[in-house]
C-alpha cells in the first residue's frame, strides 16, 4: 500500500504500526521518527523554519486565511511521481495541514485514484479510533489492535491513579502565547485524565484566542505552556519576555512557580501515539508525588 502522510500524526501512526516501508512520502513537517526525515517531502510552507516571534506567525497565518490563500503548497510533480494509493490527510484545522479540498482535487487527478483518508480527531477516543483507520485501510488490522491496546493500558493506569487523588489543581494548557490561546480538542480531556481540572479549555472544542487577563481570572494554580509546533526551547523563548508583563506577573501559577514549558511539537499538538506521553506529562506535572519517576523522561522545562 503506497502511503503518503501529509499530518506528522500520519507519519507516526505509520510507524508505530509498523509500516514505514511502505510511507513513500511525507509532510515538510515530518520530523519523527527517524526514518521519515529520508522520505520525499510533497508540501511545503513559506514561514517553514522561520525563527518570526509568536506574535508575527499568528498575523501571517490569519492573512493569509483571511484572504482565502493556503498556508501550505502542495508539490504535485513529486506527488505524481509517487504514485500513492493511499493518502493521509486531515481537515480538521487549515493551520495544520494542506486545505482537505485542494488534496482532494488533486487526487482525483493522480491515476487511481488514490484513496484519501480523513483523519479529523477531537477527543483520545478519536485517536485511538484514527489508528485502527490506518491500520484497516493499510491492511494491517491487527497491528492497529495491537498499538491501541498498549495505548490503552498507558492511558487506563494514569486514570486509575489519578482517581485516588484527594485534589484535582486548577490548570491551564496554553497552546500558543502571543497571543494566547487555550487548549482545545483532546487536551482538556488529557487534564481530567491527569487529575486536574482546566480552567480554560473545552474539551472536544477548538483551541480559541484568549487575554492574558482571562487567564488570570481562571485561576490557573498551575500553568503548562505546550506551543503548537514548537518545542520547549522555542516557546520558552517567548515565555520570558511575556512572563515580566504585569497581567502574567499577576497569575497565581507564576506566583508559586508552577509553570511548566513542554515540548507541543512532540506530544500535545500531534493527534497520533504520543499523544499519550502528553497525558503522562501532564500527570507527573499535576500529581508529582504520584507519578513523578514513573515515566521516561521528557523535555519539560520550568523557567
Amino acid at each position: 500500500m503506497r502511503t503518503v502522510s501529509l499530518l506528522p500524526a500520519a507519519t507516526e501512526i505509520v510507524a508505530a504500526l509498523g509500516e514505514m516501508d511502505q510511507l513513500v512520502g511525507v509532510s515538510h513537517e515530518c520530523n519523527y521518527p527517524e526514518a521519515a526525515q529520508s522520505k520525499p517531502r510533497v508540501t511545503g510552507c513559506e514561514i517553514a523554519g522561520n525563527r518570526l516571534p509568536s506574535r508575527e506567525i499568528d498575523a501571517w497565518v490569519s492573512r493569509r486565511l483571511a484572504a482565502g490563500e493556503p498556508l501550505f503548497t502542495l508539490d504535485e510533480p513529486t506527488l505524481r511521481g509517487l504514485g500513492p494509493e493511499l493518502i493521509l490527510t486531515q481537515r480538521l484545522c487549515d493551520v495544520c495541514a494542506p486545505a482537505y479540498g485542494s488534496v482532494m482535487a488533486l487526487a482525483q487527478t493522480l491515476p487511481g485514484p488514490p484513496r484519501v483518508l480523513n483523519l479529523e480527531p477531537s477527543s483520545l477516543g478519536d485517536i485511538l479510533q484514527n489508528i485502527a483507520m490506518v491500520a484497516d485501510a493499510m491492511g494491517v488490522p491487527a497491528a492497529g489492535a495491537r498499538v491501541i491496546g498498549e495505548l490503552q493500558a498507558r492511558i487506563d493506569h494514569v486514570r486509575a491513579k489519578a482517581a485516588t487523588v484527594p485534589y484535582r489543581p486548577r490548570v491551564a494548557v496554553i497552546e500558543w502565547l502571543d497571543p494566547v490561546f487555550c487548549s482545545g480538542h483532546w487536551t482538556p480531556e488529557l487534564v481530567d485524565i491527569a487529575g486536574g481540572v482546566e480552567v480554560l479549555g473545552i474539551a472536544g472544542q477548538d483551541s480559541v484566542r484568549k487575554t492574558w487577563e482571562d487567564v488570570v481570572q481562571a485561576g490557573p494554580e498551575i500553568l503548562v505552556i505546550a506551543c503548537c509546533g514548537q518545542p520547549a526551547a522555542r516557546a520558552l523563548e517567548d515565555w520570558q519576555p511575556l512572563s515580566r508583563r504585569p497581567e502574567v506577573q499577576a497569575l497565581p501559577a507564576l506566583r508559586s512557580g508552577e509553570v511548566y514549558i513542554a515540548d507541543g511539537d512532540a506530544y500535545f499538538s500531534r493527534p497520533g501515539p504520543r499523544v499519550v506521553d502528553a497525558l503522562e506529562i501532564l500527570a507527573e506535572i499535576v500529581h508529582p508525588k504520584l507519578f513523578a519517576g514513573r515515566f521516561p523522561v521528557r523535555d519539560v522545562r520550568r523557567p
